[in-house]
């Protein structure tokens, strides 16, 4: 059986991309950004301390639910902002399960992508727990049209991505790099048929 990791690079669409192949594959996504976002709302942190515990709870209710679904035997995708710190967790559960992994990886234009993330940090639509550093819900004194959102420098968002591998995860040896810089150049028809080949060579492998 096979799962399909959606990863990559900040604000590259990989919240959007996984719904896009899950649709056309027909199958279940578990994402941690939701699984935070309804921490987030359900029981909310007080300090940048208590929402990195979050952050480490969601990813582990992730692998909880991923595992139930390999016990299962149900092919499944997976999306988050994987690293190289994110490789044990993943391998482990490929090979109690036997599953095979096809990651697939958002990146692109480094400075394109950077004012795309810059332009989502500010957007009204951005959940406010993923851009509000140490108090979520906020607090009923602070202005409710003020955003607040504190960002990062060019150079520390490809710092980040360089040292956490953001774009260089790959587990299984099995990887598809696709280049998000403009949607609209994007070939979804080519994608589909490498994700189909390497199912069909995973399947008689």
């Amino acid at each position: 059986m096979y799962c399909i990791l959606v990863t990559g690079i900040p604000a590259a669409g990989k919240s959007t991309m996984a719904e896009v192949i899950a649709e056309e594959l027909k199958l279940p996504v578990i994402s941690k950004d939701t699984i935070k976002e309804l921490l987030f709302d359900n029981v909310g942190f007080q300090s940048r301390e208590e929402k990195v515990k979050l952050g480490i709870a969601s990813m582990e209710i992730m692998y909880y639910a991923a595992g139930q679904l390999m016990k299962a035997g149900q092919p499944f995708i997976l999306e988050n902002n994987f690293e190289y710190s994110s490789e044990y967790g993943i391998k482990n559960l490929l090979e109690k399960y036997q599953y095979s992994a096809l990651t697939i990886t958002l990146t692109g234009d480094y400075e394109a992508i950077y004012r795309r993330f810059l332009k989502r940090e500010s957007s009204p639509d951005r959940h406010r727990g993923h851009v509000v550093n140490d108090c979520y819900p906020e607090k009923k004194e602070n202005n409710p049209n003020t955003l607040n959102a504190k960002t990062i420098s060019y150079e520390n968002f490809v710092c980040g991505i360089e040292q956490r591998g953001f774009d260089a995860f790959c587990v299984d040896d099995r990887q598809i790099k696709v280049d998000t810089t403009d949607f609209s150049k994007m070939n979804m028809g080519e994608l589909f048929s490498q994700i189909a080949a390497w199912k069909e060579e995973i399947l008689y492998d």
